[in-house]
């Protein structure tokens, strides 16, 4: 995406969402570019949402931050009102509303587990809404994809999910410029919800 005289930061970014039995891998890297320059090396764009929902930005920083701001807020006052989780795809379509009505320089992925198992949804700025057993978008997302196609499959377990997701991410910071400077992951599952993965099993990963 271009800045087009905006002069705010955005994300080239790589992040992916995968499928397997029994919930979702959820992934991101950190840097944050100005065209060609690193502007930041360490943004956050894995946002933990609800005990049992993430998303993940790709675009303007601010746009992005204040997007994971009203969304927290939104599943929680869902989950107050109603005494229930929000559902995947009912994030995703609250998700969409909101680009809908008042579209941002972003590209998100909400992923998440419910009753239905793990979805993964692809939501792009002006509030398109895909489901998908595993994506991956930002600029970093044609490496990735390669990846994916190869390793990806259906009914996979969390160990290789994650090393997949490591894998995909690992593969756009070689190759995707605006992409790298390390990357976080989670898993959610129904029993143990959002739980980020430690930074020494992502190391052992890589070192594979």
């Amino acid at each position: 995406m271009s800045d087009e005289g905006i002069g705010a930061v955005k994300t080239g970014t790589s992040t992916i969402g995968i499928t397997f039995n029994g919930g979702v891998v959820v992934g991101a890297d950190h840097r944050a570019t100005m065209g060609h320059f690193v502007a930041n090396k360490s943004v956050q764009k894995l946002f933990k949402i609800g005990d049992n929902l993430a998303l993940t930005t790709a675009g303007l920083v601010g746009h992005a931050q204040s997007l994971a701001r009203t969304l927290s807020a939104e599943v929680s006052l869902y989950e107050l009102k109603r005494g229930d989780q929000m559902t995947v795809k009912g994030a995703a379509t609250l998700t969409a509303n909101i680009l809908s009505g008042r579209p941002h320089w972003v590209q998100l992925l909400i992923v998440g587990v419910d009753p239905d198992g793990g979805n993964v949804y692809s939501i792009d700025s002006a509030g398109g809404s895909i489901p998908d057993s595993y994506c991956a978008t930002g600029s970093g997302s044609p490496y990735m994809y390669g990846v994916l196609e190869d390793g990806f499959s259906e009914g996979m377990n969390r160990k290789d999910a994650i090393a997949l997701a490591a894998r995909a991410l690992s593969a756009s910071a070689q190759r995707d410029a605006a992409s790298g400077n390390g990357m976080d992951l989670a898993v959610i599952t129904e029993k143990d919800g959002f739980v980020a993965v430690a930074q020494s099993e992502i190391d052992s990963l890589l070192s594979k």
